[in-house]
């Protein structure tokens, strides 16, 4: 089950189990999972929001671990390319995958206030987009699902006035 970052929970462990599966999923596929790779998506774990390489590029900075944006460029397009993160188009920013390692469609709904991203599952081939396509003799090999508005913290905190 994914965790629900609008929702309280055990972060520690989220993180942890989220590293432990990405470590499991590179060695399964026979890729380096360098320093580089896991700090990012470490990173990106223990945030629950979209980040910009540059957010990511800056901490990385601070703890030496590179001072050049293609280092977090490289290691934020393996960790999609793995399967580990997703690009929130509409933000330019990157989120870790709440269900790494799964064949999944995702959506995400994106916080306007705090930024923080939900992952969410979409079926491309169910509802509307679904049937469109197979009217049409598509086939859908992929989309991107982004919602934006406001989180139930935010909403409540009244930040939509």
């Amino acid at each position: 089950m994914a965790i629900d970052p609008f929702i309280s929970h055990d972060h520690a462990g989220c993180i942890a189990d989220g590293m432990a599966m990405a470590e499991r999923h590179c060695a399964e596929r026979g890729v380096q999972f360098t320093t580089i790779r896991r700090r990012v998506l470490q990173i990106l774990l223990s945030e629950h929001r979209a980040m910009g390489a540059y957010d990511i590029l800056e901490i990385l900075r601070s703890e030496g671990l590179g001072a050049q944006p293609p280092v977090a460029y490289r290691a934020l397009d393996f960790l999609v390319t793995q399967g580990l993160a997703h690009r929130i188009e509409r933000l330019n920013a990157f989120v870790a995958c709440m269900h790494a390692g799964q064949t999944h469609a995702p959506a995400f709904l994106i916080c306007r206030v705090c930024k923080r991203v939900v992952e969410a599952e979409a079926d491309p081939q169910a509802g509307q987009l679904g049937r469109a396509a197979a009217d049409a003799g598509f086939v859908i090999e992929g989309t991107v699902r982004e919602a934006v508005g406001l989180c139930p913290g935010c909403h409540a905190e009244g930040a939509g006035a």
